[in-house]
């Protein structure tokens, strides 16, 4: 049975991504609800049978109280015996069947499912956005949207079914129910209705954005307490535990100020909530008396109203505060849609083919990329790579060697000009296929929180053991990973390795992210510091491994210690994003350039920082 309900409807179940998707808050949520139509018309349903029932009771008993005041106990087993092992029949088999059905609706139907295909899409699109989305913003924030804005929507239906549907059919029925007993009794429900009306509507206007504000702060503290913990290192290192709790008291305490607004509204709520609902109980419970003592109303119309306006009364609460969740729910989901609502901006071309690497060569006409700034990046710069050939890159801090990797690799759409490969344009082809044609080897090698195993196949999931193995034997890897173990015991490939590769020493994240790329075997290649966390026993170790690596592929390596490239085919010198210099290594010594200073600046293999720059040069940094 709760299988049943619980498979009614598949939250992964295939569906088209939208790149651009609303941005006010009904159609956005609207865009989610398609595949609960069904279930959200049962579950309003049986919110109004199970509002129904309970009147149906509550108006029962009136009559029985009638009944009993009016006949002999013989009598009433004679006449109303039937009657009244119907009512206890249902009361037993139909009622417990009614809102069983509603809770299996709501609890195993809509809130496990509801709540998961928004995480699951959300997060999806999340994904597709571009690096220099997620440079933009705290990780710790995305995540914290992309994880509270989906259970924040699942109990916004929850309530609205749970709590909204079922108190406009009780309070419709309700009213039907004094009608039928006797119309004049509508007079003080109807008194009570409209301030309480007005009163939800106060207390909806003022919750949304109240709770919205609550949740964004939440977020930032998040956002900020996550980036601190991520930058452990740097923290301890610098000492700046004490300042990292400051900037977070901060964040703190604006949640604190936020909730404390919010919680303002509820108080205020509850103190005129407790002034109507004395004004109804009196209202309806006097007004029934005096038709009773006027001889215009049974004992039994003055215990059903009395116990209707006293169930009303207490309900009334509970309903305020669902509603006041409900819009509340709406503000957590509002604040999420700042990140989860976001356009996706770098798209596939409509009519994007896969790359078809034949030859490996990259042609780059006009590139330039500033950023949106007026400098930095690139500037019209014009470059060909041969096929099969090895290019060493050089060049000052902002020179544009990074940024010239980024738009290869299509992190970003350059501002104008366009990088070919092999005579297709990158902007025409997939993102996945384009990313798949490359092999990257970082500087800064960050690994997930997995396995070894997980962290190397990553480069080629559908490799085999041996396969796997053998690429960490190539990358002077294979060796320490059988000596790891991590703290739950686990050893060797199946040993993890901490967030970003934390539990291991900068050379060993450095192998096996080698190792990772080896497997990947991709035809192009890209060596951004490939070696710079190696000491110089392993580097000498793995040049080899780099040299196979290298092997009929297309290269272009970036390095601060000029020996690893000086036996490229090519080095090319950058400065202020325009090529300044461009042949081999002795060509580029004999023109006494920036290369040829760079080279004499040199201490023990790399480029020199500290030493006193010439006029128009900076220091020398990636």
């Amino acid at each position: 049975m709760f299988r049943f309900f619980e498979n009614l409807v598949d939250p992964f179940a295939p569906h088209t991504p939208v790149n651009d998707p609303p941005r006010r808050l009904w159609p956005f949520l609207k865009g989610y609800m398609g595949p609960f139509r069904g279930v959200f018309l049962a579950t309003g349903l049986f919110a109004a049978a199970v509002a129904a029932v309970e009147l149906w009771l509550i108006s029962c008993s009136g009559r029985l109280i009638d009944t009993l005041t009016a006949s002999s106990p013989e009598a009433v087993w004679r006449d109303h015996g039937t009657e009244l092992l119907l009512v206890a029949a249902f009361v037993l088999l139909v009622r417990p069947l009614v809102f069983g059905v509603q809770a299996l609706l709501l609890n195993n139907a809509i809130l496990p499912n509801f709540g998961t295909l928004i995480r699951w899409r959300a997060h999806g699109h999340v994904l597709r956005q571009s690096v220099g989305w997620f440079e933009n913003d705290f990780a710790g924030r995305i995540a914290n949207r992309v994880m509270q804005a989906p259970p924040a929507a699942g109990d916004a239906v929850y309530n609205a079914f749970d709590a909204i549907a079922y108190a406009i059919s009780y309070i419709a029925g309700a009213a039907v129910l004094l009608w039928t007993a006797d119309p004049r009794l509508l007079i003080p429900l109807a008194l009570w209705v409209i301030p309480y009306a007005a009163l939800v509507v106060w207390v909806v206007r003022r919750i949304g954005p109240a709770s919205e504000a609550s949740s964004n702060a939440r977020s930032q503290v998040n956002g900020r307490v996550v980036d601190a913990y991520t930058n452990i290192h740097s923290v301890k290192m610098f000492a700046q535990g004490d300042r990292e709790l400051h900037e977070a008291q901060a964040a703190i305490a604006e949640t604190r100020r936020t909730f404390q607004r919010e919680m303002r509204l509820f108080t205020i709520m509850d103190l005129v909530l407790t002034l109507l609902n004395g004004l109804l109980i009196v209202g309806v419970v006097g007004w029934a008396i005096g038709l009773w003592t006027g001889g215009l109303a049974s004992v039994g119309i003055v215990a059903a109203a009395s116990a209707l306006v006293l169930r009303l009364s207490n309900m009334s609460g509970w309903i305020m505060l669902s509603v006041s969740d409900f819009f509340r729910s709406l503000g957590t989901v509002a604040e999420g849609m700042q990140t989860i609502a976001q356009p996706i901006e770098l798209l596939d071309a409509p009519d994007a083919r896969p790359l078809r690497v034949t030859e490996g060569r990259i042609e780059i006409r006009d590139l330039s990329h500033h950023y949106g700034k007026g400098g930095g990046g690139l500037d019209c710069l014009t470059l060909t790579v041969e096929p099969g050939q090895k290019v060493g890159l050089v060049g000052r801090s902002g020179a544009g060697k990074s940024t010239l990797v980024k738009l290869l690799l299509r992190f970003y759409d350059a501002e104008s000009g366009s990088i070919r490969i092999d005579g297709q344009d990158i902007r025409a082809v997939t993102q996945d296929s384009l990313r798949s044609a490359i092999g990257m080897v970082q500087q800064d090698s960050s690994l997930l929180h997995r396995t070894v195993r997980e962290n190397i196949l990553y480069g080629r999931p559908d490799a085999t053991e041996a396969q796997m193995i053998g690429a960490a034997h190539q990358a002077e890897a294979h060796d320490f990973i059988l000596r790891l173990q991590d703290g739950e015991g686990n050893r060797g490939y199946d040993a993890k390795v901490g967030e970003r590769g934390v539990k291991l020493s900068g050379g060993q994240r450095q192998r096996i992210a080698l190792a990772r790329v080896i497997l990947k075997d991709a035809p192009l290649l890209i060596l951004d510091e490939a070696t710079s966390a190696l000491d110089s026993e392993v580097e000498a170790a793995i040049q080899g491994t780099l040299a196979t690596m290298m092997e009929g592929k297309t290269v272009i390596a970036i390095a601060h210690r000029l020996s690893t490239i000086a036996r490229m085919d090519r080095i090319v010198v950058l400065d202020d994003g325009r090529i300044a210099e461009d042949g081999a290594h002795e060509a580029l010594l004999a023109q006494g350039g920036l290369y040829a200073r760079f080279w004499n600046r040199q201490s023990g293999g790399f480029l020199d920082l500290d030493a006193e720059p010439e006029p128009a040069l900076t220091e020398i940094a990636r």
